[in-house]
């Protein structure tokens, strides 16, 4: 498995889309937990992103820098906590694939895991608070026992987006403990976090985008 600085632009393109499909769900999903923006606020974000990766990074080579700007310009256009949790995560995984134009499997491994870990340690959640850790830790832990067990980048990260789905699910039985949504106390119990489910998707769209790739390269 190989992505190019090209198909890693294309990866964001296809997470701009996603998002504008699924912002009103986003937005449905918080209106029972919060003020009913997180579509909203992630569709800001993303629509930012999308003006740059035509513009600024349309000639960009540099997997990293490419990471980083999509994180810097997520920031700048989200105010809300979720700008500084996806900066991070973006930037962490930059780092781990610094003047890189081509990224291989075990890139790719580590660059998730990056993003994972940087967004927890950012947010100063954990397992079980109802958020988007709840999603993150378990894709985290799995890709990190399934990859030296396999090798093989598609099966591990398959495995490990299948684990984040369970811990995005199992918010909707979770009290929530962080920000506006804790306030709601029992009344949080039932309603799946917003923030635990874009999280999901922005890792099912990775998903989505290297098995379209590979099975197009067989």
């Amino acid at each position: 498995m190989e992505l190019t600085a090209k198909d890693l632009k294309n990866y964001f393109k296809a997470v701009v889309s996603m998002i504008e499909e699924e912002k009103d769900y986003l937005c449905e999903l918080d209106r029972k937990l919060g003020d009913g923006d997180h579509g909203v606020t992630m569709s800001i974000g993303w629509q930012a992103v999308n003006e740059k990766l035509d513009n600024a990074l349309a000639e960009e080579e540099d997997c990293a820098k490419i990471s980083i700007t999509v994180g810097k310009t997520f920031l700048s256009a989200v105010g809300s906590s979720v700008g500084p949790l996806y900066a991070t995560g973006f930037m962490r995984g930059a780092k781990v694939v610094k003047n890189k134009t081509v990224l291989n499997g075990q890139d790719l491994v580590e660059y998730w895991i990056a993003f994972g870990k940087g967004i927890k340690e950012r947010g100063q959640a954990e397992v079980g608070d109802k958020t988007m850790v709840d999603t993150l830790v378990p894709f985290v832990n799995a890709l990190e026992e399934k990859f030296p067990e396999t090798q093989d980048f598609l099966s591990a990260f398959s495995y490990a987006v299948s684990e984040g789905k369970k811990g995005m699910e199992s918010t909707k039985d979770l009290l929530s403990k962080r920000g506006r949504s804790s306030r709601l106390g029992e009344r949080s119990v039932g309603a799946q976090d917003p923030g635990a489910t874009s999280a999901y998707l922005i890792l099912s769209t990775f998903l989505n985008f290297v098995e379209k790739r590979s099975s197009k390269a067989s």
